[in-house]
């Protein structure tokens, strides 16, 4: 198996050759702008060299959020990147954070046998995700042997100077850990880039302020990627920075975006979703009707020894519209494609149960939630009412 160097070697390889590939120059140095046309690059053992172009896109990405009351040293308390230098495994590790980076550095640790525990200030990890999906991903980290704390906030965190991490949280709790990583968001780089000069402007979170369009509050000027906050995600980057070079250049871009927009999060369980979950549609449409299919009910789930996940077939109340997926479980990242293509073809529900999948694979799981929505649609039409309630039965 690949070592992360190697993985990330090989990415800068293809990523450098696909841009010689289509005559991109890449310059590498600091850069801030001048003024709204001029940015001006400070580079290693060469002069600075000043470039002027009409369009301008800003793709400076984020790094580890550093809070000052927790002592970040990278040896005994990490961050999401110095916890890729570790050369051994801790017997404990605690992580602060409930997003999304903190959900997947404490599964992955727990199912290498390290005893974790993950604190937040909120009631439940990964709080912006439909609640059945993070509740199998609690259910994992207790059957490892780990826990998530609620409502933790740490005051002060730091190495006792002799083998332990010692965290006082804001409840008068005290926890000890080998090691501890510090996951509590992420900051946008834009200190050097003297965007004033340019009349950029930054939002109240500190990111660089966008319309729909990607552009910036500085006409010619556009921003994607993680320097304007959520959601914060390679693939979101990668269709932003696409989108902001075609509404720059003047080329139709898809008018569709944000809820065909899958999220992948590579926890353990992976855990998955694209367009709205059961919550947004009965907050849109004022109630929902939501197909179940559990991954021990899947043949494939059962012969691969993969039985624990569930995938989620949100539709509007008439049970007729899909408007979202959402699934919890192995190979999660991969089986919400099919949902996402579907919703980009606007395909109902019945589409699903007409549609032969292969047998056995765990993209059945489609026509099995659909058929439990085909289900909950005769009861509500015999009934001759619609609930919100109706999803949840």
């Amino acid at each position: 198996l690949a070592g992360v160097g190697d993985v990330v070697a090989a990415h800068d390889h293809y990523m450098s050759a696909q841009l010689a590939r289509n005559g991109v120059r890449v310059l590498r140095g600091d850069a801030r702008f001048i003024d709204g046309r001029t940015i001006e690059v400070t580079r290693i053992a060469a002069p600075p060299l000043r470039l002027a172009a009409p369009r301008i896109v800003i793709a400076t990405g984020s790094r580890p959020r550093a809070p000052a009351q927790l002592a970040i040293d990278h040896e005994h308390v990490l961050d999401s990147d110095s916890i890729l230098s570790l050369a051994w495994l801790p017997r404990s590790l605690l992580v602060l954070g409930g997003g999304v980076i903190a959900s997947e550095y404490a599964s992955i640790f727990a199912a290498l046998g390290c005893r974790v525990q993950q604190a937040d200030r909120n009631d439940r990890p990964l709080a912006f995700v439909d609640r059945e999906l993070t509740d199998l991903y609690e259910r994992a980290l207790r059957d490892a042997g780990s826990e998530f704390l609620p409502r933790s906030v740490a005051r002060s965190l730091g190495w006792d100077g002799i083998s332990q991490v010692v965290a006082e949280f804001e409840d008068g709790r005290r926890v000890l850990a080998d090691k501890a990583l510090v996951a509590l968001g992420r900051v946008a780089n834009v200190e050097s880039l003297q965007l004033e000069a340019a009349g950029v402007q930054l939002n109240r979170a500190g990111h660089v302020a966008v319309d729909d369009e990607l552009r910036t509050t500085a006409p010619g000027i556009y921003a994607a990627g993680d320097v304007i906050g959520p959601p914060a995600l390679a693939s979101a980057a990668m269709e932003q920075g696409r989108r902001a070079a075609c509404h720059a250049l003047g080329l139709l871009a898809p008018a569709e975006f944000a809820e065909q927009l899958p999220a992948g999060i590579y926890s353990i369980p992976e855990i998955s979703t694209v367009g709205l979950d059961e919550v947004a549609t009965i907050a849109r449409f004022g109630g929902a009707l939501v197909g179940r299919a559990r991954f021990d009910e899947i043949a494939r789930g059962q012969i691969s020894g993969r039985p624990r996940g569930l995938l989620k077939l949100v539709a509007t109340p008439d049970g007729r519209e899909v408007v979202g997926v959402q699934v919890a479980g192995d190979g999660a990242t991969e089986l919400v494609h099919v949902g996402q293509v579907g919703l980009m073809a606007r395909l109902g529900v019945d589409a699903y149960v007409d549609t032969v999948f292969n047998f056995p694979t765990m993209a059945e799981a489609y026509r099995v939630a659909a058929l439990d929505i085909v289900r909950q649609r005769r009861r509500v039409t015999e009934s001759g009412s619609v609930t919100a309630s109706a999803a949840a039965q």
